[in-house]
């Protein structure tokens, strides 16, 4: 196993070193004891009151946000339209996001049909395609075989993948961190192009039903676009929405763990070593809650995926305490550092192929 530090990123010692024997989440387990203060603490309950008002909430505002945009006809003002939409279509994402964590319901079945109905009608996202994705990126998170989230794909994740890459990652990795806020305009249209493609995939389940709401939502949206807007209009629309709703996305999910150490092998620390040292918390106020939708408490989120978010601030303060307690460092930084720390790292992993380039 290899455990590749960032930089900028707290430094390990021995004491704290990722270990692998006596883990688990057993009984008398780091976790476990952990896990008892916060079930103490009343953090794991569910919060219908909130779920309903933030659920309501963003429906009426993506509803007014249609009336806005019937309302005002044929004009160059729809490209507000546009970029308040993208906004609330991130929400949206953060919304379905709780929903197939079960911070909403406990049970699988009405966390499918809202998260269905959030995600592929509202949105455009498959629910399935990305709760499998999500799901083996929260098993291990920034392992390089193993978390989809950091495969070699466009960009490259570490020297070792910047070494072996081929096409396009090879074309970009050089100066990937340069591109990579570039890049994101495009992860809207990635989001849906990838959301079809899994309706092929054997282990999707309920495909039809997936496929339906995907189908309804692409061709309500365009039909929308294309029968009240102008072509030129309904292009502009359709570029500033998905590129604005790209950018969003990644800037919502980039800090969380680009440029924190990462995993390979076969190897692998214990459940909390595991989530903690590999997370990034942002600091901020409500505001940075509300836009991050709580993803900013990526640490306490790993640990306990199925807390509703609006616990996760209380848990912060007891997982923080309770790290120091047993030596386990802990990263958090503000938001404008986490994304100074993704990008150095991309730059840094892009160094063979600068060199490959140089030397030829």
């Amino acid at each position: 196993m290899t455990f590749s530090t960032n930089p900028s990123a707290p430094a390990q010692t021995p004491a704290t070193r990722p270990r692998t024997s006596g883990t688990g989440t057993g009984t008398g387990s780091d976790f476990a004891r952990l896990s008892q203060r916060i079930s103490a603490a009343g953090l794991l309950e569910r919060r219908p009151g909130y779920y309903t008002f933030r659920l309501g909430l963003v429906t009426a505002l993506l509803a007014a946000g249609w009336v806005a945009f019937f309302a005002l006809g044929d004009t160059w003002w729809q490209l507000a339209v546009a970029a308040c939409l993208a906004l609330i279509f991130g929400q949206i994402a953060l919304a379905a996001h709780d929903l197939a964590h079960r911070q909403v319901f406990r049970r699988r079945r009405p966390s499918e049909i809202w998260g269905r109905l959030f995600g592929n009608l509202g949105i455009g996202m498959s629910y399935g395609w990305w709760m499998n994705k999500h799901t083996r990126h929260h098993a291990n998170p920034n392992h390089e075989e193993l978390d989809p989230d950091v495969a070699p794909d466009i960009l490259v994740w570490s020297t070792a993948q910047a070494r072996s890459s081929r096409g396009l990652s090879r074309f970009l990795g050089g100066h990937q961190a340069f591109l990579f806020f570039p890049l994101l305009t495009l992860e809207g249209f990635n989001l849906h192009v990838a959301s079809v493609r899994a309706l092929r995939s054997p282990s999707m389940k309920n495909r039809l039903l997936e496929g339906t709401l995907l189908f309804l939502h692409i061709a309500g949206f365009l039909s929308a676009l294309f029968l009240v807007l102008s072509p030129g209009k309904a292009v502009a629309f359709l570029a500033v929405n998905q590129c604005l709703f790209g950018v969003y996305l990644g800037c919502t999910f980039a800090p969380n763990h680009k440029g924190m150490p990462t995993l390979t092998g076969d190897e692998r620390p214990d459940f909390l070593r595991r989530q903690v040292l590999t997370s990034r918390n942002v600091r901020g106020g409500r505001l940075t809650d509300v836009m991050l939708g709580g993803l900013n408490y990526q640490i306490e989120h790993h640990l306990f995926p199925s807390m509703p978010t609006p616990h996760l601030r209380r848990a912060q303060v007891i997982v923080r305490d309770y790290c120091a307690e047993i030596g386990v460092p802990y990263h958090e930084t503000g938001l404008i550092q986490s994304y100074r720390e993704a990008l150095a790292h991309l730059h840094r992993v892009g160094e063979p192929i600068r060199q490959q380039r140089s030397a030829s």
